[in-house]
């Protein structure tokens, strides 16, 4: 009798732990479909608003962000067609730009599209200090690149919808150059979602022994900071090429 309730608690658990797994993606993917893509371009409709839903991003005005390790909008980006975009190259110091409130779980909506042989990318959980020099140091980032356009080879971590040097895509979501992409995140209590167009391109959860592993390996091992941080800021980067960035929208989740 002990062996048969061993074996039928073993499978309950079993049963539980696939039920959780795929309760993380459909939750993801529900959150995903609340967005409404039908309205305008920068606005957010009421069924969005009482979903919990913000728009981060009007596409008049840069209220609710700054520069990295700055107290003011950077000269380097500009509104553009309703877009925030990029108007000079990179440098020795960030020119990227992050939001003003620290976020912990949420769901981020964005809109992109690249020009030819562009590079950029969505940082979150980003710490803002001095002793950085680039939100990347911190802070996950899900890439933006022109795969097909980028002038060198790409490893599979670099390419689009990629946990830069942690998680390659599962598959390719991305949409050509010119062309408008929707980007999805999803962090709730470490565990990452990222959808693009609609397909999830990377699950991962944070302190696994595989994240672990990933994180000291590789590019993150000069970084020891990489990761450290459960909640913060949300970045868009400016690497030196044009992207443009519209339909901001986020959800902070419980």
């Amino acid at each position: 009798m002990k062996s048969v309730i061993k074996s039928v608690s073993l499978l309950l658990a079993a049963l539980f732990i696939i039920s959780c797994s795929g309760q993380k993606v459909k939750d993801a993917q529900g959150l995903y479909k609340e967005i409404d893509r039908t309205g305008g371009n920068n606005t957010i409709s009421e069924a969005e608003t009482k979903d919990g839903w913000k728009l981060i991003f009007d596409g008049q005005s840069t209220t609710g962000w700054h520069g990295y390790n700055m107290t003011v909008f950077p000269d380097c980006w500009a509104i553009e067609d309703a877009c925030l975009t990029m108007n000079t190259t990179g440098g020795a110091e960030s020119q990227d730009i992050i939001t003003d409130k620290v976020y912990r779980n949420f769901a981020l909506s964005i809109d992109y599209k690249t020009d030819t042989a562009a590079n950029s990318g969505i940082i979150f959980q980003v710490k803002e200090d001095p002793k950085y020099k680039f939100p990347y140091e911190t802070g996950a980032e899900m890439q933006i690149i022109d795969d097909e356009g980028w002038p060198g080879k790409l490893e599979e971590w670099q390419k689009s919808g990629a946990n830069y040097a942690m998680y390659t895509a599962k598959t390719k979501a991305h949409k050509p150059v010119g062309e408008w992409n929707n980007i999805f995140l999803v962090v709730n209590n470490n565990k990452v979602t990222q959808i693009l167009n609609g397909v999830t391109v990377v699950e991962y959860e944070k302190y696994t022994d595989e994240w672990t592993k990933l994180r000291n390996s590789g590019k993150w091992a000069d970084y020891p900071d990489y990761g450290k941080y459960d909640e913060g800021n949300i970045s868009l980067q400016n690497h030196g090429s044009k992207v443009w960035f519209r339909n901001i929208k986020i959800k902070e989740l419980e």
